[in-house]
Formats: structure tokens, C-alpha cells, sequence
């Protein structure tokens, strides 16, 4: 990825992104069994991708793992939303603790008050987010993502 514009790297983001986006608007031919058992290859197999593009690309979090755990899975939304926040918390802690030690500065006045923020929108996200169903919380999030994959996709090539 190093070795790619910075150009080509957002407008893949962005057409992953756009496309998962709209798997998730789609309707789904069966429904999502919030008890049934998920396979442990399949699994590791959309892990696995997903740790590829992420990778790849630099970005992705809950914003291509809960369409993968929704479309690839068949989660519920509600199930995907709680399993893709323990795989990012669990990925930041392994991420920080690789990076320990390395010498890289952490601006401590861009951290404290984004990671503050980001607690209290959480916890407003999840106060809003028992007044919808799983599948209008489904739709809302896909129509997110396909406008964050459009505004990228625009800054990028204009």
C-alpha cells in the first residue's frame, strides 16, 4: 500500500465501502437468526479478508466489519454492531501495544478530547439506537456509509 497513491487508496476504500453498503440495502433472502451457530471457517475466512483490505487500504473498522458481519455472517445488526466493537477494541490494543516502545509521539491534546468525544457519542449512538429496529438500524447505517463512501470518492476526484 506504501507503494500506491494516496488517490487510489481512498477511491478503492470507497467503492468497498459503497458497495458493502449496498449488499446491506438489499433485502435479505433469509433472516438473520440472532441463535444460530456461526461457522468458525467462515469466520476466520471474512476475518481474514477483512484484515486484508484493512491493511491494504488503512482503514475499515466497524465500517466494513459490521457489513461483513451482517452480509458474510448473517448477524443480526444489533449482534454485529456489539461483535465488530470487541474485534476493533481488541485490534487497538494489539495495535498500541505493538507500537509500544517505538518512539512514536502521541499528541496527547488530539487524543484526550477525540477519544472523550467519541465515549459520549457512543453512549448517545446507543441511547438512539434502542428507538430503532435492527433492520431500519440496518438501512440507516448502509445510507451512512454509502454517503461517507460518496463524500470520499468526491474529494478525492474533484
Amino acid at each position: 500500500a506504501g507503494h500506491i497513491p494516496q488517490a487510489l487508496l481512498t477511491t478503492a476504500f470507497s467503492v468497498i465501502a459503497a458497495l458493502a453498503a449496498l449488499r446491506m440495502l438489499r433485502p435479505a433472502r433469509t433472516t438473520a437468526d440472532p441463535t444460530a451457530p456461526v461457522s468458525p471457517l467462515k469466520a476466520g475466512a471474512a476475518g481474514a479478508g477483512l484484515g486484508a483490505v484493512t491493511g491494504f487500504l488503512g482503514v475499515g473498522g466497524g465500517f466494513l466489519a459490521v457489513p461483513a458481519l451482517v452480509s458474510v455472517l448473517r448477524l443480526p445488526m444489533r449482534r454485529a454492531v456489539g461483535t465488530s466493537l470487541l474485534v476493533i477494541t481488541i485490534n487497538s490494543l494489539a495495535a498500541l501495544a505493538a507500537r509500544a516502545g517505538t518512539g512514536t509521539h502521541l499528541d496527547w491534546a488530539v487524543v484526550a478530547p477525540f477519544t472523550a468525544a467519541a465515549m459520549l457519542g457512543a453512549w448517545d449512538g446507543k441511547r438512539l439506537s434502542r428507538k430503532l429496529k435492527g433492520n431500519t438500524l440496518q438501512r440507516v447505517f448502509a445510507w451512512v456509509l454509502l454517503a461517507v463512501a460518496a463524500f470520499m470518492l468526491a474529494d478525492t476526484l474533484l
